[in-house]
């Protein structure tokens, strides 16, 4: 009897620890092959282990022909040492959304095939003309694109002022003085040449590796100010960031204080992350420490990599979710107001969920459109031979975590179907196929792209917004949006070294219509939208006066 008894008892645990556990609603199904892209990105790995080998793959997704659907392009490597791209298999590629999930290379017909070793991609329309343009980022050259509106581009790098010569990771557009007109922020790691990378690793097994960050010296970010005639003027020092150097992977943007004006937070590789407060007179001042978002709260530094500046609380407050190496969790501060953050990495339970994963690219979204922003990650570690040094893996599979209502997640990667083992880095998120669900591209060192289709069975409705400013910038990049007990803002700046331009979503899970949404537009303006109807993609122009109009498609 008591043998039964015990047996019972495991029996029960066992039910209730299954009871526990949440069932995903999140699935995604690889189908990037038979969607035409096959675009490989190429890091041209040494035996030296130069450091730009491990940090490629940045990905933008955006309508580059203004046909209604999201398109995609990847930023890619080239040659070693010559840093030039010596043949087809190193371009920078475009692939056009054909629709019905189907892609075609328009790379050449583009023009965008590029120069050099790129890196990131950011997407914005800078002059104001309907047309998104592009800017790549890379080691020693940085390239603009200005987007002709008829299937090409125009290299205007140099007519536009912006210079090269630095090793730039990632970059993104921010009106940060709310002028109209979207300014350039651009991320370097560190100052770099092919002769830097020393011998780091096990010389007496002749294992080598990829150096530790900390035998790099860092180098500060680059602000451009649009100047609204087709050229931009560096006001780094002006705007007081160019005193604050660091080894910058990503940067992400929002207004954290609702003051009106956009902030900048930039991670950091091994040293303390940086959160530039806008003071509103064109200038920044450097509150990270002060923030409690420099450091985790145990007060060590990270291999801060992609992130995301978002609130995924619904408190309408912008919160910081980034990703880093195992060992040392994926951090999240949550937004507790007064300028300050509070460190909620376990209260969230990301801390223990991602203690063991290493993380590139990342994006806070609604994948199942319940109403809670979820975290996707796109994982994988730095060094391609850490199993021979640490308890850790190379390659991994992404990783997505369901938010189960007020900013506590589950580990659901597995039910998801993410399957796919690889060296991931940068990843773009947008409804590619117009079904009200958010889906994936991955960029991989050396491997296949992942395009993540979001076949999550939940019928719950959405909407995204797409804005258009009249006298706020085109995109409406700044502009913070509520429905319900909802927040979100239109950004592009998301993940590692990448970009993601279609709208701003929002799931709704059973609510069949919207009463009220709220538009606070760049430059003050409020606009009012009434008794909408979900389940659509919504174009709103700002209107000259509250209330407002709207175009839905």
């Amino acid at each position: 009897m008591k043998s039964l008894s015990a047996l019972f008892t495991v029996l029960t645990g066992l039910l209730a620890l299954h009871a526990a556990t949440p069932v995903s609603s999140i699935r995604f199904k690889d189908i990037a092959k038979e969607s035409g892209i096959d675009f490989v990105l190429h890091n041209s790995p040494t035996p030296e282990k130069h450091m730009i080998e491990t940090m490629a793959g940045g990905v933008a997704v955006f309508d580059y022909d203004g046909d209604g659907r999201p398109d995609i392009f990847f930023t890619n490597g080239a040659a070693i040492p010559s840093l030039a791209k010596t043949g087809p298999q190193y371009w920078n590629r475009l692939y056009r959304n054909e629709g019905n999930l189907k892609f075609r290379d328009v790379t050449e017909q583009a023009g965008v095939a590029g120069a050099g070793y790129s890196m990131g991609a950011a997407a914005g329309d800078y002059d104001n003309d309907g047309h998104t343009d592009l800017f790549v980022a890379g080691v020693n050259r940085n390239i603009l694109y200005h987007n002709l509106g008829n299937g090409r581009f125009e290299d205007v790098t140099e007519k536009a002022g912006i210079k090269s010569g630095k090793w730039a990771v990632a970059a993104g557009w921010v009106d940060y003085d709310n002028d109209g007109k979207l300014d350039l922020w651009i991320v370097h790691y560190a100052k770099w040449t092919l002769s830097t990378d020393r011998y780091c690793g096990d010389p007496g097994r002749g294992i080598r590796i990829y150096c530790h960050p900390k035998y790099y010296q860092g180098l500060a970010s680059t602000l451009y100010r649009n100047k609204g005639d087709g050229t931009f003027e560096d006001v780094s020092e002006k705007a007081g960031i160019a005193a604050f150097p660091g080894r910058g992977m990503s940067v992400a943007f929002a207004d954290y204080d609702h003051d009106g004006y956009q902030d900048v937070f930039v991670t950091n590789d091994n040293m303390p992350n940086f959160l530039f407060h806008n003071r509103g007179n064109g200038t920044f001042e450097e509150m990270a420490l002060l923030a409690g978002v420099a450091l985790r709260s145990d007060g060590k530094p990270v291999a801060s990599m992609g992130a995301d500046f978002r609130d995924y609380d619904n408190d309408g407050l912008p919160d910081i979710s980034f990703t880093a190496l195992a060992g040392e969790t994926f951090p999240l501060f949550r937004n507790a107001g007064k300028g300050e953050f509070a460190d909620a990495t376990y209260a969230s339970k990301i801390g223990a969920l991602s203690l063991h994963h290493s993380g590139w690219g990342e994006g806070l979204y609604d994948f199942n459109n319940d109403g809670w922003k979820d975290l996707f990650t796109a994982n994988s570690h730095v060094n391609d031979r850490v199993e021979l040094f640490e308890p850790a893996v190379y390659k991994e599979p992404d990783t997505v975590f369901v938010n189960q209502g007020k900013g506590v997640f589950a580990d659901v990667s597995a039910e998801a179907g993410l399957d796919a083992v690889a060296a991931h880095r940068g990843c773009a998120f947008a409804d590619f196929d117009g079904d009200g669900r958010i889906d994936i591209v991955v960029a991989s060192l050396e491997g296949p792209t992942e395009l993540w289709h979001n076949i999550s069975p939940e019928t719950n409705h959405w909407i995204t917004l797409k804005l258009i400013g009249t006298t706020s910038n085109r995109d409406g990049i700044g502009a913070h949006i509520r429905i319900g007990n909802q927040y979100n803002h239109m950004t592009t700046a998301v993940s590692y070294a990448s970009s993601s331009d279609d709208g701003v979503h929002f799931g709704l899970g059973q609510i069949d219509k919207i009463d009220r949404i709220e538009i606070a537009w760049p430059n003050g303006k409020r606009q009012v939208l009434e008794n909408v109807k979900p389940d659509r993609v919504l174009t709103v122009r700002e209107a000259a006066s509250a209330g407002g109009n709207s175009q839905g498609r």
